[in-house]
């Protein structure tokens, strides 16, 4: 690379003394343009999140063949094709898997962690333009369905968005996880004997396939229908004897989703400068139909909104960030 990684360490107020003791103190991986350290230049800032069951080093993790995210941004920019800027990789892993990057009684502030503690720190570390017109959000999946949290709370902070691939229409997404998830949990006697067994088994073994399912419910219930005094903190949106929905849970998880919280207040999304929001058209959780959903409501409030397909599934698309970096680079603010 022309530009470099450096790794910097954030004390987070936010994370301190999360339910599940994860650190607070957390590793925030930057790349710095070339030229950057004998200049004196404000550059605008890239953030990335990633998805769940991931962390900040997944972007910069080697892959056969295929550059990494840092290595896509530099290239990017080495060619001209996108104006110099910084790069911020956030971390956002749990003892679940994820966060969805929002507030939860059962897992942590992460949305504070990143608008309070990472924002504040790069602009304290780095020369960056520290305005919301200099920030844009990029997140891939769980970490797309941050960006529009984020859009939602903290347009102050970000005016710029990509979202790619990210959850949306949970009855397409999530509904059909539940009875796989319910028959593995009452297997297990409920779902912190079936949590204690897997985290035992996946640092003695490694996780099965057929764990993903479980997991992802009981870390997005984590998310969505936090419940101090249940086990785990959490909520389940189905009984777990018979499978059945609980109603009055799944309505907590329905006024999360994009699909419903942006048409029913766009205002904050009214604010931001620019949208770029894709998924494949063969994506295996059925993100496809909630993209369009979302940059619908999205479209119809006015927002300024790119929104395209691409002839893939969920897994390996690193390569569309080439599409939001250039779409967003130009429209950032240098100053």
């Amino acid at each position: 690379m022309n530009g470099q990684l450096v790794q910097h360490t954030v004390d987070s107020a936010a994370l301190a003394g999360n339910p599940l003791g994860d650190p607070a103190r957390r590793a925030v991986l930057t790349y710095l343009p070339p030229g950057y350290e004998e200049g004196a230049e404000r550059y605008p800032v890239f953030y990335f999140l990633h998805g769940f069951s991931s962390s900040a080093r997944a972007w910069v993790n080697f892959s056969a063949f295929a550059p990494s995210v840092p290595e896509r941004l530099d290239a990017l920019i080495t060619q001209g094709a996108l104006p110099k800027a910084i790069g911020v990789f956030i971390d956002g892993w749990t003892a679940f898997g994820g966060c969805q990057w929002d507030n939860s009684a059962a897992l942590g502030r992460y949305r504070d962690y990143v608008v309070q503690d990472v924002v504040p720190f790069v602009d304290r570390t780095l020369r960056t333009v520290p305005t919301r017109e200099g920030r844009a959000l990029i997140g891939k999946s769980s970490g797309a369905y941050g960006t529009l949290v984020m859009g939602r709370h903290h347009p102050e902070v970000f005016a710029h968005l990509a979202c790619h691939s990210g959850d949306s229409y949970f009855e397409y997404c999530y509904l059909g996880d539940f009875p796989k998830a319910a028959a593995a949990l009452l297997k297990a006697g409920g779902v912190a004997p079936w949590f204690a067994e897997f985290t035992q088994r996946a640092r003695s073994t490694k996780m099965r396939g057929d764990d993903f399912p479980t997991l992802n419910t009981v870390a997005m219930a984590a998310a969505y229908s936090p419940e101090p005094g249940q086990p785990l903190g959490l909520a389940l949106p189905f009984e777990l004897e018979t499978g059945r929905l609980r109603e009055e849970v799944w309505a907590r998880w329905l006024a999360l989703d994009p699909v419903r919280f942006i048409p029913a207040d766009p205002a904050p999304f009214q604010t931001l400068a620019n949208v770029f929001i894709d998924c494949g058209t063969r994506d295996e959780a059925n993100l496809r139909w909630g993209t369009r959903m979302v940059a619908k409501a999205l479209e119809q409030a006015g927002v300024p909104v790119v929104h395209e397909e691409f002839e893939d599934g969920h897994m390996g698309i690193n390569y569309r960030l080439d599409r939001s970096l250039t779409v967003l680079g130009p429209r950032l603010s240098r100053g």
